[in-house]
């Protein structure tokens, strides 16, 4: 049987203290430790179990700051050991003064979306004066958790532990796509159609959304509303939806729907039928359940003031054309609605780039359809760093509809 483990690993200097804390880690003399500069020649890798962490993959690396051919093959075999690995350990000296290696293992963990603590490993008492020194040199380590401690203090351990379970987000925690999912229950996708929508497949959301709901024994039927009409109160499109709804011998389950719909759906639903929809689903699914997060940033809204700034968020780069969701819809209600907010967008990987994200007082994210749990994470560990609120486009179309239409659509997830 094959163990999945998390891979935890120790970056920075030569003789900053990597050895001394994955010893520390391991309670056992894991790697040599000596004061002489470049001891550790190559990666010393260890395999264990820690309470509380679970099954893990260590790697104690070469310092990557040795001038010589030799110091090249390590700095080199260092950072591919950083893309291999699940969290990043940055150990720094608070008693030096050149921070440019600790600024490479940043850049490069930055560059990969990797999980990242900082241990400053105090050598002496005294070295924790110098905390604010580093922090002024490496700006960047105020998007990062830190922990000073000294490795070659025993009674250390129990902080380093709790300290990485803390603030460490396992890949080996799984989240189903629909944990409500009941089987031989009707489960209807709406899908409204439009200029944007690709010829031949379904959109990702919608496919993993039909693939799911079949794979653990539920119905899912697809139904494409014409929003166009709906929204101009055509009594026929309504007409037909009911007729829809009402073809089934049994009562479907849910209704999971566009997000742009959210203005119909809400109207349109019968409350005997649950609904959500798929920008909620995603959001869920690769933040791996943290959908309170978004459903907590949306209250935001109401306290904005004028002069106020919001990032919107889409990790792809799709052709965007007239109803976009995140360039016309939502841009166009807080136009409509809240007086003098400045909207600015962020797409593809850009976000990670935008040095002014303390500047926002309310981050309105997509579905992350299109990318890594690892990516979004990373995104979500930053914003919290600064203590920026951030919602998700689902969240907010079924908010602007009323709080009972977000209380409905949430419900499910609860």
């Amino acid at each position: 049987m094959v163990i999945e483990r998390d891979h935890i690993g120790f970056f920075g200097k030569m003789n900053s203290g990597k050895s001394s804390l994955m010893n520390l880690l391991t309670q056992q003399t894991t790697s040599i430790v000596d004061s002489t500069p470049g001891t550790t020649a190559d990666t010393k890798i260890t395999l264990q179990e820690i309470h509380g962490i679970g099954p893990v993959k260590l790697f104690d690396t070469a310092g990557i700051d040795e001038q010589n051919e030799l110091g090249a093959k390590k700095r080199t075999k260092a950072f591919s050991n950083l893309k291999e690995c699940d969290l990043v350990l940055l150990v720094i000296n608070p008693l030096t003064n050149d921070f440019d290696t600790e600024k490479a293992i940043i850049e490069q963990a930055r560059e990969h979306d990797k999980q990242m603590l900082v241990l400053l490993n105090l050598f002496t008492e005294e070295a924790r004066n110098e905390i604010p020194k580093v922090e002024e040199q490496l700006p960047l380590l105020q998007f990062y958790p830190k922990l000073a401690l000294n490795a070659q203090n025993e009674k250390e351990r129990s902080s380093l532990i709790d300290f990485i379970i803390r603030n460490f987000e396992s890949k080996n925690i799984t989240q189903p796509l629909l944990p409500f999912l009941e089987p031989d229950e009707f489960y209807i996708l709406n899908i409204p159609m439009d200029e944007e929508t690709p010829g031949g497949r379904y959109l990702r959301p919608q496919a993993m959304c039909e693939e799911y709901i079949t794979r653990n024994w539920a119905y899912p039927v697809s139904y494409r509303m014409n929003l166009g009409k709906a929204r101009a109160n055509d009594i026929e499109e309504k007409e037909r939806f009911d007729q829809f709804l009402n073809s089934f011998n049994k009562r479907p389950k849910m209704i999971i729907t566009d997000s742009q719909a959210m203005d119909i759906m809400d109207k349109w639903t019968p409350s005997d039928i649950q609904l959500t929809t798929f920008s909620i689903m995603m959001i869920n699914y690769v933040s791996k359940g943290r959908l309170n997060e978004f459903v907590n940033g949306i209250r935001t809204l109401s306290s904005l003031q004028k002069g106020d700034k919001i990032l919107i968020v889409e990790a792809c780069n799709h052709s965007r054309i007239k109803e976009d969701i995140g360039t016309v819809q939502i841009p166009n209600y807080i136009a409509n609605n809240l007086d003098g907010i400045i909207v600015e967008h962020n797409f593809g990987r850009e976000f990670q780039e935008n040095e002014q994200l303390q500047d926002y007082k309310l981050v309105i994210h997509c579905g992350g359809c299109m990318i890594s749990a690892q990516k979004l994470m990373a995104r979500l560990r930053e914003l919290r760093s600064l203590h920026i609120p951030y919602t998700n486009y689902g969240v907010f179309l079924s908010y602007v509809q009323g709080k009972n239409s977000l209380k409905r659509v949430i419900a499910p997830w609860v």
